[in-house]
């Protein structure tokens, strides 16, 4: 093993940490370049500007005297502002870690051409066993790995200075590197007199590492090696944020799909059409605040012609109020009688829920439920407390809340009784289910779009079809909202008494 001398990176560093298989921070290996470019230049001038406008407050006028200086500075390096700025222009328009990686790479290659790097990391592994992640010698044939997306790619190796280097847990400067004959080194080493170790952080543990070398002994400058463990970090986070940014999207896509597919199976258990009710026109509409949401109507055919109508709505949003609204609808569809009580049906619902679901996990659903008989136009009703359907007659041009009966929301606790009410219709008169998406939906400053807005547009909706009634109530609450997104889901029920 050749010589070797510490430089502790800065206090207070940690040393010990973990993340993702092939951590983005190995992407540093090409920032060891820039980073004595970086360092020139800051001594050079105390501040870079962009090329095309150099603005520098009064007082850094007299250290910059014009743009000449700054160039001729960074020309000390070999690499002239425009190509500095260049960099760091097509680094700031990545989106991929992979592609940041191999932009940055190339440009610092043909600044610095004499330069190897090395990419390890001991994720995983007991030592002496490391990986090789990236490797110049690689790129040069021709072999780009990208170890976030085809970890498989990268090589398994077994001992030498690299192993040393890796499990050392410190920076590592060598300036004169001799290799044994055997040592797994020499694949990307061979020739190079000295070297330079930076571990890479990730939550405090250094399980990557990026190794640097050149072809001449004391290729590296002691004083500048603070200055390189500090950026090679530095680019080894801005990787890894792009690494995580690239999970989060294609977590989200997984999720969204999977919301998708929901959605598709929610929509198939809701009624696909109205029911052909004798004296009855009824119309409906569902659109959820996610791509799948709580609530949920139905209609049921019942002995005698008549026919039940039921909303509810879940408490919560997205996946979870979708599941236990199907879960609603299967124990609605099970209903083992065909009672002329609508309270029976709530009753039903409610035991099955708090007995055997909703007692598990926080979550209850207010519902609303009316039986309508044809032939004496008579609803029978009661209710979950949900939000009263509003009930307008247009002969008296009255609107009339429909919130006699009934009891606490479905699911809170067992052995609850639900009781009736029931009034009779009359021809012309419109009644409107909704769930509390609609009043609830919020405009300028919070203020709700509330149950007056409804009883207004009803006041005009006499000549309207149930569709069209739906319809005008849709515009005027996306109206009131500038056509901000839903926080909730809203559904309605419309039926014109004929």
């Amino acid at each position: 093993m050749p010589a070797m001398s510490d430089a502790p990176p800065p206090a207070g560093s940690p040393n010990q940490s973990s993340s993702s298989p092939a951590s983005a921070s190995e992407a540093a290996s090409a920032s060891e370049a820039a980073s004595e470019a970086a360092s020139s230049q800051a001594a050079a001038s105390s501040a870079a500007r962009s090329p095309s406008s150099l603005e520098l407050p009064p007082s850094d006028v007299a250290a910059v005297a014009d743009r000449a200086s700054v160039d001729a500075a960074a020309a000390t390096v070999g690499i002239s502002l425009d190509e500095i700025y260049e960099t760091m222009r097509e680094m700031s328009l990545q989106t991929d870690a992979q592609s940041m990686v191999r932009h940055y790479g190339d440009r610092m290659r043909r600044v610095f051409p004499d330069q190897r790097r090395v990419s390890l990391s001991r994720r995983g592994l007991q030592s002496p066993e490391y990986r090789v992640t990236r490797a110049s010698a690689w790129e040069d044939a021709g072999r780009y790995v990208d170890p976030w997306s085809n970890p498989q790619d990268t090589r398994l190796y077994r001992g030498g200075v690299l192993a040393d280097l890796v499990y050392g847990d410190r920076v590592r400067l060598i300036s004169e590197l001799e290799l044994a004959d055997d040592d797994p080194a020499r694949e990307f080493l061979e020739g190079c007199r000295s070297l330079l170790a930076i571990p890479l952080l990730d939550e405090g543990e250094a399980l990557n590492m990026v190794v640097f070398a050149r072809e001449r002994p004391h290729g590296f400058d002691p004083d500048r090696v603070a200055e390189r463990f500090w950026l090679s970090n530095l680019f080894g986070r801005a990787t890894q944020s792009l690494v995580l940014s690239d999970k989060l999207r294609e977590a989200y896509r997984a999720a969204d799909r999977e919301m998708r597919t929901i959605a598709k199976i929610q929509r198939a258990l809701l009624p696909q059409q109205p029911p052909t009710i004798p004296g009855l026109k009824v119309a409906s509409s569902y659109a959820t605040s996610e791509r799948a949401g709580g609530d949920y109507y139905d209609f049921f055919p019942l002995p005698g012609d008549r026919w039940g109508l039921l909303i509810a709505d879940v408490s919560g949003h997205g996946a979870s109020a979708a599941v236990v609204m199907a879960i609603t609808r299967s124990i609605a569809h099970l209903y083992p009688c065909q009672s002329a009580d609508p309270g029976d049906l709530l009753a039903f619902i409610n035991q099955q829920l708090a007995t055997e679901y909703t007692n598990h996990f926080e979550a209850f659903v207010t519902a609303f439920y009316a039986i309508y008989d044809p032939a004496t136009r008579q609803l029978r009703y009661t209710t979950a407390g949900h939000n009263p359907p509003r009930l307008w007659r247009c002969g008296d041009q009255k609107v009339r809340e429909l919130n006699e009966g009934g009891n606490l929301p479905l699911g809170l606790m067992p052995g609850l009784d639900y009781p009736l009410a029931s009034i009779d219709l009359q021809p012309g008169d419109r009644l409107v289910m909704y769930t509390d998406g609609i009043v609830e939906a919020a405009g300028p400053g919070d203020e709700l779009f509330g149950t007056g807005r409804l009883d207004d547009l009803l006041q005009g909706a006499c000549s309207l079809e149930p569709a069209a009634t739906i319809e005008a109530i849709t515009t005027a609450v996306e109206e009131f909202t500038h056509g901000a997104p839903a926080d909730d889901d809203r559904t309605m029920v419309v039926a014109l008494i004929e």
